[in-house]
């Protein structure tokens, strides 16, 4: 019978509502929750394709033993052991979790549980070091608790907007909607974004600041000065509610205008009409993302945006204060039962033996961590030099997300014992595990995640676990009986932990701590199963209500006050002869984190199937370097080969990378492998934004391109990216040589067998090459090579593997690489949503649709998400002004 689930959606920290509908048949299809606070019906396009993402293809369905099956209690027993041996021989920091902000907070709750209060080490960290802990340690310095002070309602109510190290557009794309739809209904709204590249965020933009890298702690200090010689600061809040205002003032005043310029790269007029803004305009809501977090200085710039907030008092009232956008759908739920190595469950501090000592009797814990655990990078550090010998691995793939990934994958390689929990059987990390255990993904578990601005919402089950997977939290607790702590660890249902972490969250708060949730220490399973989303904190006994932070004071420093803390801009680390370039990493639109849940629909592999380079044109003019010409970028770590792309909104000297794509979906594009393992000295944050380079033409004889109705294997070719596509698969080569016996390596890779005769032709001119195999009236595959990136239809050419191609004449026609001329080409995919390509939208423009919303209303295409509408006003205005000249 068909049923509807409300459930949250597994990809960034916006934490949208979502409504799963099983069918009678099983298939499932979803859309937003409209009465989500989060959404309000809303979602991206990574949300609308949630459904396309849950087969079970690659699946992790039983445990492994040195890659035989094995069942649960075998496997089970060898990881309690191991642990057990290495502790009892070289003591409890010789073992390690590192877990993710994919967890849910039960799993998380239990994994602290386990490591800090029953191993006694503080050996757990999780990816959300990579990507907020900065923001953490910000928080922390300057209100003595890691609060985030506001709701999303803010940037709606707000007069300005500043977007620093933000690509709302596409990072938080329901976010980034709710803010167009207020600047639109309010056009006097401001938005500014500061940004190294003019990402499509930069659409809605009154202002784009191109600022330098790491150029954000001069920006705000200097920010800082000028509300103070202007008049703008709210001495009142300052002399009642916080300290050390002087000393940060000293620091923001040490460098003049022209220095000042010098180190955010940015104009003095730029700084001042930014300046001008922020002071004449109270109602201020500042949001940042990664591109402040992960810095060598990332702490120091949360601070000196917090700086700004705290001396004009904008904070905790509406449309006012600083606001931490967080990059995964739980990590604010790991931070709140202590997920990093720095911390303890509920907001507590792992340096305060009162805190310690709270939740070690809380625990009933035999022991507790005495000092702080070690963060990622020092942590793979520890495994790679023998410190740690076992190790887990939690819904995370560390081999393609940390920075130095080579040196990363070469110590799980070495380290003595390695488990791996995970919904995939093969990832780059996977590969390396002594015992892989399989787990339940989204759709499959119950639990809860807490979004952005601390409000809680719950996943729930609407799909049978497959095969034998079950829940993280359960394999942790089963672990920890076998280990000899039987009682701490019998919790029966993701209820239950839930309500212990409520419990804990409450004991002996009384108020001294922000996170409390105690209201529902006593839930039971039925409340738990009909839980709505709310914002934290809820206390037991207080009336349920939504509030924010700090408008009154009211800061968890010992003293009631909050800290102005002093900075200093850092020195600028440019790139040098042998690596000029800056290396800047980040996300694309459609895919999440390592491929591992998008990678699996073609719609969201439509907009950008390979990865890429940005790159200015006058530097690809310098290293001779065309568009579509592979790339290869090298640091002293690693190298990569990446296809460019070049354009105008990428600043010179700079190039930007995405973090996405792995050995599994492409030959040499593991781009953290490039990236210095540097990290912030307060956070431990990696500084990802800020690495320098060199780039080079990488010279290939042979360019390819190929669709085929199997997943190829064992591509041999010197670059390669494949990508899902309907009806089969797609990818992009280039190979040394052109010499091949191409029709055999067409059967090698696409699995053809040998009685099946291909078509084709060689033009020995142009030096072009195309095969196609067919089966029946069925394209199996077809290959097209060039001396030069090989120019094809690419979304034609996929669509012909659901094509029935029932004569000669139709099948020569797929070698062509085009469609004919009584056939539609779609080209290069705009809007992943409703799969709208940019010939289409050229059509509609030429038709008369000279507007976002005229394109919208005849194509669909940015109806949806609205994450494609910049690049839709984009090849507006170029078809404008192509049609003008």
């Amino acid at each position: 019978m068909a049923c509807e689930v409300k459930t949250t959606c597994p990809y960034c920290g916006v934490g949208c509502g979502v409504i799963a509908r099983v069918g009678d048949d099983g298939a499932v299809s979803v859309k937003g929750d409209p009465e989500h606070p989060a959404n309000f019906g809303r979602l991206c396009s990574k949300g609308s394709a949630l459904a396309e993402t849950l087969d079970l293809d690659g699946r992790l369905l039983y445990p492994e033993i040195g890659g035989r099956r094995a069942d649960w209690g075998e496997a089970l027993d060898l990881v309690a052991e191991r642990f057990s041996q290495s502790i009892a021989e070289h003591g409890p920091d010789s073992v390690a979790f590192y877990v993710s902000g994919q967890l849910l907070t039960e799993d998380y709750y239990i994994a602290n549980k386990l490591m800090k209060g029953f191993i006694g080490s503080a050996n757990i960290d999780t990816n959300s070091r990579l990507c907020m802990s900065s923001s953490v340690a910000g928080h922390r310095r300057a209100f003595g608790s890691d609060t985030v002070p506001g709701m999303y309602e803010d940037l709606e109510l707000a007069d300005l907007v500043v977007l620093t190290g933000s690509n709302l557009a596409w990072c938080h794309p329901v976010l980034y909607q709710r803010l167009a739809a207020a600047k639109a209904t309010r056009p006097e709204m401001k938005v500014v974004v500061i940004d190294p590249r003019r990402t499509m965020t930069a659409d809605i933009a009154d202002m784009h600041l191109a600022i330098a890298p790491d150029g954000d702690t001069a920006l705000f200090n200097g920010l800082l000065a000028h509300l103070v010689t202007s008049g703008a600061v709210d001495q009142n809040y300052i002399s009642a509610h916080t300290a050390g205002f002087p000393e940060a003032f000293a620091a923001a005043s040490a460098l003049d205008p022209p220095a000042l310029a010098n180190a955010t790269g940015l104009t003095q007029a730029e700084l001042l009409d930014f300046y001008r803004l922020f002071e004449t305009n109270e109602k201020v809501v500042t949001c940042y993302s990664q591109g402040v977090n992960q810095s060598a200085a990332g702490t120091d710039k949360v601070n000196a945006i917090i700086n700004c907030h705290l001396a004009t008092g904008r904070i905790g009232r509406p449309g006012m204060g600083p606001f931490s956008l967080t990059g995964q759908p739980n990590a604010m739920g790991g931070r709140e039962v202590g997920g990093l190595a720095n911390m303890l469950a509920a907001h507590m501090d792992i340096d305060k033996p009162l805190d310690r000592d709270l939740v070690q009797r809380f625990w009933a814990a035999p022991t507790i961590a005495p000092t702080q655990g070690l963060k990622a990078v020092d942590m793979f550090r520890a495994v790679a030099d023998g410190r740690i010998k076992a190790l887990w691995i939690m819904a995370t793939n560390p081999v393609v997300s940390l920075p130095d990934a080579d040196a990363v994958e070469a110590a799980i390689r070495a380290c003595p014992f390695v488990v791996v929990s995970d919904i995939l059987k093969e990832t780059d990390t996977a590969r390396h595990a002594h015992v892989l255990l399989p787990s339940l993904g989204w759709g499959e578990k119950d639990g809860i995640v807490t979004n952005s601005e601390r409000r809680i919402s719950r996943q729930r089950a609407f799909l049978e676990a497959p095969g034998e997977a079950r829940a993280d939290w359960w394999q942790l607790a089963e672990v920890g009986r076998r280990m000899g702590f039987a009682e701490a660890f019998g919790h029966a249902s993701p209820a239950d932990i839930f309500a212990e972490h409520a419990a804990l969250s409450g004991f002996e708060n009384d108020g001294r701590r922000d996170f409390d949730i105690s209201a529902l220490a006593e839930i039971d399973r039925t409340r738990y199963d009909a839980l709505e989303p709310f914002q934290w904190p809820q206390p037991k006994g207080a009336v349920p209500q939504e509030r924010r932070f700090f408008a009154g004071g009211g800061f968890y420093h010992p003293d009631g006050r909050a800290r102005f803390v002093p900075v200093h801009a850092p020195k600028a680390r440019p790139g040098n002869d042998a690596f000029p370039f800056i290396l800047n990493t980040g996300r694309v639109r459609d895919h999440w984190h390592t491929m591992t849940r998008t990678g699996k629909s073609a719609r969201l592999s439509g907009h950008l199937a390979e990865p890429f380079v940005e790159i200015h044109p006058r530097d690809a003019q310098k290293i001779a370097v065309s568009d579509a010409d592979l790339v290869m970028i090298q640091s002293p770590y690693g190298a990569a080969i990446v296809r460019a792309l070049i354009t105008e909104r990428q600043a010179e000297s700079s190039l930007f990378v995405p973090m996405h794509w792995n050995d599994q979906f492409a030959s040499k594009a593991r781009i953290d492998a490039l990236v210095t393992p540097v990290t912030d000295p307060v956070s431990g944050q990696p500084a990802s934004k800020n690495v320098a380079v060199r780039a080079s033409r990488f010279a290939a004889r042979t360019y390819g391109f190929a669709v085929s109705a199997s997943k190829p294997q064992n591509l041999d070719a010197a670059y390669w990216a494949v990508a899902k596509a309907e009806g089969g698969w797609r990818m992009e080569l280039a190979f040394a040589d052109g010499d091949k016996d191409w029709i055999d390596w067409c059967r090698g890779a696409f699995s053809i067998a040998a009685d099946i005769e291909p078509i084709g032709y060689t033009d020995r001119t142009s030096g072009e090459f195309r095969l196609a195999f067919f089966e029946g009236d069925r394209l199996l595959a077809a290959l097209f090579l060039s001396p030069r990136p090989a120019a094809v239809a690419r979304n034609w050419a996929v669509s012909q593997l659901g094509a029935s191609h029932d004569n000669l004449g139709r099948r020569f026609a797929v070698t062509a690489g085009r469609p004919g001329a009584n056939q539609p080409d779609p080209g290069a995919t705009v809007c992943s949503c409703f799969s709208v390509g940019v010939n289409q939208i050229t059509a509609a423009i030429r038709e008369g649709c000279h507007s976002v919303e005229a394109v919208g209303e005849k194509l669909s295409a940015g109806t949806n998400c609205g994450s494609c509408r910049a690049e839709i006003r984009g090849i507006i205005h170029a078809c404008l002004a192509a049609a003008a000249e």
